[in-house]
C-alpha cells in the first residue's frame, strides 16, 4: 500500500506524480491510499480510511477515540475560561499565508479566536494590512515545513512589515515560532499536540503540556 495526499501540491507529490511513478518503478500492483483532509473531521476520516485499507479498522476506532477525548479536555478546560484571546496563525511568511484548513478548529478549542482564516478552506494569501486591521493579541507562526530554527531564520520579510512593532503581540510580547513541520502543518495524530500547543499559547497560566522549546517559544527580535 502507498499512501499519498490530493490535498496539497505545493509541497507534496501529487497522486498522478504517485500514479506514474508506480507504473514506471513497480512491478507489482499495490493499493493507492489518497487523502485530502480540510478540516479536523476529515483527519480522523482519513485515520480510519488508513486503517480500513490495511484490513484494521478497530485499531483507527480506539485511536480516534484516545484523540476525540484529549481533544474534549482541552476544550472543556478553555471553556471555562473568562477570556477568549484573538490569534492570527501564519503558515507562510513571504508571501503571507493564513492557516485555515483544521486550524481554526484548533484554536476555538484551545480557547481562542482566530482573526485570519477559516476552517474547512485551503490556506489563502492575505496583505499584511489585515493583520494590522485584526491586531491579534496573539501572533502564531507556522510556515508548511519549517521547524522551529528555521522559521526564526526567516522571520525578517514578517518584522519588517511597516507597522509590525505597533501590532499589539508584538508590544507585548506575544509572538511565537512554532514546529509547523512537526504538527500544526500535519494532518494525522499530532493535531493534538498541536491544539495543547494553542492551548499553551493563548492560556500559559492555565495549560502546560511540555511542548515549550520544542513545539513552540517566543520570537525574539535580533
Amino acid at each position: 500500500m502507498i499512501v499519498t495526499q490530493t490535498q496539497c501540491e505545493v509541497c507534496a507529490v501529487s497522486l498522478k506524480d504517485v500514479e506514474q511513478a508506480v507504473c514506471e518503478l513497480v512491478s507489482s500492483e499495490p493499493r493507492i491510499v489518497s487523502l485530502a483532509p480540510m478540516d479536523l473531521g476529515d483527519v480522523f476520516d482519513d485515520i480510519g480510511a488508513v486503517a480500513a485499507a490495511l484490513g484494521r479498522p478497530e485499531r483507527a476506532e480506539r485511536l480516534n477515540a484516545g484523540l476525540t477525548a484529549r481533544l474534549d479536555s482541552i476544550r472543556e478546560r478553555s471553556i471555562q475560561l473568562a477570556e477568549r484571546p484573538t490569534i492570527a496563525c501564519i503558515e507562510w511568511i513571504d508571501p503571507l499565508m493564513h492557516a485555515e484548513n483544521w486550524v481554526p478548529e484548533l484554536v476555538e478549542i484551545a480557547g481562542g479566536r482566530v482573526m485570519l482564516g477559516e476552517a474547512g478552506k485551503h490556506s489563502g494569501y492575505f496583505e499584511f494590512e489585515r493583520v494590522i486591521e485584526a491586531d491579534p493579541e496573539v501572533i502564531a507562526v507556522m510556515p508548511c515545513g519549517f521547524d522551529i530554527p528555521r522559521t526564526a531564520a526567516e522571520m525578517s520579510p514578517l518584522a519588517a512589515q511597516p507597522g509590525w512593532s505597533e501590532l499589539s503581540a508584538v508590544r507585548n510580547g506575544r509572538v511565537f515560532l512554532t514546529d509547523g513541520n512537526q504538527y500544526f502543518n500535519r494532518p494525522g495524530p499530532r493535531v493534538v499536540e498541536s491544539a495543547e500547543i494553542l492551548a499553551e499559547l493563548l492560556h500559559p497560566e492555565v495549560f502546560d503540556f511540555g511542548h515549550r522549546g520544542s513545539g513552540w517559544t517566543e520570537w525574539v527580535d535580533r
